[in-house]
């Protein structure tokens, strides 16, 4: 059986398995489509958040960024998983006391605002369809590969793929699926890094080998990857080269971005009780971590694997030839991913060889000026398909290669159905029966659920074909604008009466316009390529790029808002019992603890 047919078996067998669970627990009212019934057990609602987490971002391309970034892109494992302590201790026990349905609706009432409510779901929708494009993005890079088709043709085939079990299912039928695509997903990640740790360090906990021997050479992995990037001019793998103050900052922004992702606080409202929310971020980060914990050395180990097959004579000998890459059956995988227009390759000098070398370094010019070489001919290597080659670089079974074209796209859609049920919920119960038509039929607001989700989709698809970076760089930004404009507000209104509805609008929207207009600065206007000024590698602002000033716009929202709230109308006494209800541990008025 051929490699395309294995895929095909795995992918389709999981599909199918998506789609009836769908069918089985399909929305029949708003309860369900929105929260689920409230009836979700902890455990399995944190699988779900954990599936509706690991995005596209964290299972296609956070480890291709580790690969090829090193020490500085730890920050993402940083700040993914300091997030959810915050959203555990800080918002999901409070918001689900709070018993509404949307992370607007909590915002609206607590402001007694309906402008608030409005401009959270302004925030929410820009913050979400970012996050959306990225996860579009991972689903191309999956489709296009073990299709065999073109990253545009695959992207277009996981659009119809969401809407189909999306649409219909809402919540209820999205929470019982992501619980599904977590086992794929994580059983798909860890078994090749097992595989591969296996190969490398002979330790079966990937975690482990990476901080143990290479079997080859018998010196350390991580120093044995340390001398093989210097030699080809490269930042060695394990030493900070980034600025300290913009590493903090993107740290920080990620953090309170995840604590202000509504597609994940939703996931929380979907519980029997409050203590039940608090127990749900927990499981999450549990079977979140067992990802976590393996990204790092799935991104060593292929970054060295990688090194290795280019350079097969070690980096004093000759690289590895066309012929050898054309002829060779463990180089079969290159001319594969060629096909998807993610992978390049030039003979730029003529010899036959393609040499793979950082040629921006001074020290690497020298040295190729003297052997001949005419720049680096690895002319392209997309980040976003590092994990999804991993077992085909390694050699592994076919059996494991179908396993992770599953689990890419189980990590792709579950996210995607995530985001695009907070999108939905937000402009039918939100905006339609919030604020336009109040007296709408329940049948009426699911209809209009199910066309927001199917317009939102549209857009993400063909935003998706041309995104602004990698995966997860794409989702750094939405966590940025979340962070700015939306965890501000709800800590504000969990934590302090001070704010009153002026405030909180205030800073909402000083939060989001300056973020977003620092994003477009360097990723061009609404995403255009070359409509940008600036470029992350000469930011505005010293050296705080655009992934990471999210966590200034939030410091922007909090003074802004404190600001206006001093100089305006009082917060109202009814609120302020509120707000002190929500917090007391056995709810009062208007606050519910069940």
């Amino acid at each position: 059986m051929d490699q395309f047919t294995i895929n095909l078996l795995f992918v389709g067998a999981s599909f199918a398995l998506y789609i009836g669970i769908a069918i089985w627990a399909r929305a029949g009212s708003t309860s369900e489509f929105y929260a689920a019934g409230r009836g979700v057990h902890p455990v399995m609602n944190g699988m779900a958040t954990a599936a509706d987490w690991m995005s596209a971002a964290s299972f296609i391309s956070m480890a291709g960024l580790l690969a090829f970034g090193g020490y500085d892109t730890s920050a993402y494992l940083m700040g993914w998983t300091g997030g959810y302590v915050l959203l555990a201790l800080l918002l999901a026990p409070y918001l689900r006391k709070f018993g509404k349905f949307t992370v607007s609706e909590f915002i609206g009432d607590r402001f007694y605002s309906k402008t608030a409510r409005m401009v959270a779901v302004i925030c929410l929708i820009i913050a979400s369809v970012t996050y959306v494009i990225g996860q579009m993005t991972g689903v191309g890079v999956a489709f296009g590969r073990f299709l065999e088709v073109s990253n545009t043709t695959g992207l277009l085939i996981g659009a119809v793929v969401v809407f189909a079990y999306a649409v219909f299912g809402g919540m209820k039928g999205v929470t019982y699926t992501q619980v599904a695509q977590y086992v794929v997903l994580i059983f798909a990640y860890t078994i090749p890094a097992i595989f591969i740790s296996l190969q490398l360090t002979g330790n079966p906990v990937p975690a482990l080998g990476l901080f143990g021997d290479h079997v080859a050479s018998g010196e350390p992995l991580l120093a044995k990857l340390d001398q093989i990037v210097h030699d080809l001019g490269f930042a060695e793998y394990t030493k900070q080269q980034g600025n300290t103050l913009d590493m903090v900052l993107f740290t920080l922004s990620l953090m309170i971005g995840t604590a202000g992702l509504p597609h994940v606080i939703m996931r929380f409202f979907t519980v029997p009780r409050v203590a039940d929310a608090r127990w749900s971020a927990g499981w999450a980060l549990v079977f979140i971590a067992l990802l976590y914990l393996t990204a790092p050395a799935v991104g060593a180990m292929a970054r060295l694997n990688i090194t290795d097959m280019m350079w097969p004579n070690g980096t004093k000998g000759d690289a590895v030839s066309i012929q050898q890459i054309e002829t060779d059956p463990k180089y079969a995988w290159m001319e594969t991913w060629r096909k998807t227009n993610m992978l390049g390759w030039e003979d730029k000098n003529g010899d036959g060889l393609i040499q793979y070398y950082n040629d921006a370094s001074p020290e690497m010019k020298a040295k190729a000026d003297a052997a001949g070489w005419k720049g680096n001919e690895l002319t392209n290597f997309n980040r976003d398909i590092l994990v999804l080659a991993n077992p085909e670089i390694a050699n592994l079974p076919g059996w494991v290669i179908g396993l992770v074209a599953a689990g890419g796209l189980a990590a792709a859609l579950s996210t995607a159905a995530g985001l695009l049920l907070a999108i939905s919920s937000a402009v039918s119960h939100d905006l339609m029966k919030g604020q336009f038509t109040p007296n709408i039929s329940e049948k009426g607001e699911l209809l209009s659920a199910r066309i927001a989700m199917a317009v939102a989709i549209a857009v993400a698809t063909w935003l998706g074909l041309n995104p602004p970076g990698f995966a997860a760089q794409t989702v750094a930004l939405a966590f940025g604008l979340a962070a700015a404009s939306i965890f501000p507000a709800l800590m504000m209104g969990i934590f302090s009466t001070r704010i009153n509805n002026a405030g909180a609008v205030a800073g909402m929207i000083t939060g989001l316009v300056v973020t977003l207009i620092y994003i477009f600065l360097h990723k061009g206007w609404f995403f255009v390529p070359g409509t940008n000024s600036f470029t992350d590698a000469k930011p505005l602002l010293g050296p705080i790029k655009s992934t990471s000033f999210g966590a200034v716009g939030a410091l922007i929202n909090f003074a802004v808002a404190y600001a206006v709230a001093g100089m305006t109308k009082e917060t109202p006494q009814e609120i302020k019992d509120l707000v002190e209800s929500v917090r007391i541990p056995r709810g009062a008025g208007a606050a519910q603890d069940h």
